[in-house]
């Protein structure tokens, strides 16, 4: 499996940014190595571009997800089975981030290492809203696209190595400032339902 993503990887790079733009999108819905070693690749050869080549990322990666989203809402859960291997428990926990946190589920997976493409078309199984799902698409792959670049921009290859550990920290911190901010909405919605009551 290493070998062929590894020739994956080498066929999206011979095709520079139209093999970027093609690797993110497909990314989003099928089993192809995660863009962000092209573009780490990229950002490092041509960091003048580097902003450049995460917008394409991020607009090819959201593409992509539109894709997934459209393959989950109709091929169901028969195709969600056999492109992941009756793995039905996948779905039945992303089923449940959504009934927790909503759109903010696609966020996380879409910023985190998590696996994207569950997410793309575990949402149109869901039959989640189409916008909020873009949305929060845009939000989690342009933010972690955009961090890559700016970070590879403007430290170089020295910051290579620590990329997954910034990723990480700022994950922590977005999610930390997410539950926050759900759980203040959250409490809010029960004061007013309180109120209505009464």
């Amino acid at each position: 499996m290493h070998e062929i993503f590894v020739s994956m990887n080498n066929f999206f790079q011979s095709m520079g940014v139209q093999g970027l733009a093609i690797n993110s999108a497909v990314e989003s819905f099928f089993l192809v190595p995660p863009p962000d070693f092209l573009l780490i690749a990229m950002d490092l050869a041509k960091p003048e571009k580097a902003l450049y080549y995460a917008f394409v990322c991020t607009v090819a990666s959201i593409l992509g997800a539109v894709i997934g989203y459209f393959i989950g809402l109709f091929g169901g859960r028969p195709v969600f089975n056999f492109m992941f291997k009756n793995k039905q428990d996948k779905l039945e926990a992303v089923e449940k981030m959504y009934n927790e946190y909503g759109s903010f589920a696609v966020f996380f997976s879409a910023f985190t290492p998590i696996p994207y493409k569950i997410f793309t078309i575990a949402s149109g199984i869901l039959k989640m809203n189409i916008w909020k799902f873009i949305l929060a698409s845009f939000l989690g792959r342009g933010g972690r696209f955009f961090l890559v670049s700016l970070v590879l921009m403007f430290f170089g290859e020295a910051i290579k190595k620590y990329l997954e550990l910034v990723i990480l920290v700022v994950t922590i911190i977005i999610i930390i400032f997410c539950i926050i901010v759900y759980k203040k909405r959250h409490t809010l919605i029960k004061k007013d339902n309180t109120n209505d009551d009464n």
